[in-house]
């Protein structure tokens, strides 16, 4: 059996990466350095197999062009994870997430990372 394991990406500063993704609710897990001289932070969620890899280069300026790629987290309660994290700092976005939830239909949200990632969220 093949099984997906990690998803690596680039970031510019390595702790603001990992404090961002913190409050999204990941913990780190492992942190080494690779022979190539990257910093590596691998983060996880409890309960998942797949981690999220961050690694930071001192020679490679990380840029994530708009909509490249994206993650998505999904939340038993989307209203209550993301009351918190916004409580934390971030925002979310669209604009008017709370109202469009209260018409019906699929609750999504969307958060982006310090480097320009885009984060789903989904109420699952």
């Amino acid at each position: 059996m093949i099984r997906f394991l990690h998803t690596r990406i680039r970031v510019r500063d390595l702790e603001q990466s990992i404090s961002f993704y913190k409050i999204l609710g990941y913990t780190l897990g492992e942190f080494k350095e690779s022979p190539e001289g990257n910093s590596l932070a691998f983060l996880e969620l409890p309960g998942n197999d797949v981690f999220l890899e961050l690694c930071h280069s001192p020679d490679n300026l990380a840029t994530c062009p708009e909509d490249l790629m994206h993650t998505a987290l999904g939340v038993s309660d989307i209203l209550e994870y993301c009351d918190q994290v916004e409580k934390a700092g971030i925002e979310i976005w669209p604009s008017g997430w709370r109202e469009k939830f209260s018409t019906g239909g699929r609750k999504m949200a969307f958060v982006t990372d310090p480097d320009g990632y885009e984060v789903e969220i989904l109420e699952r």
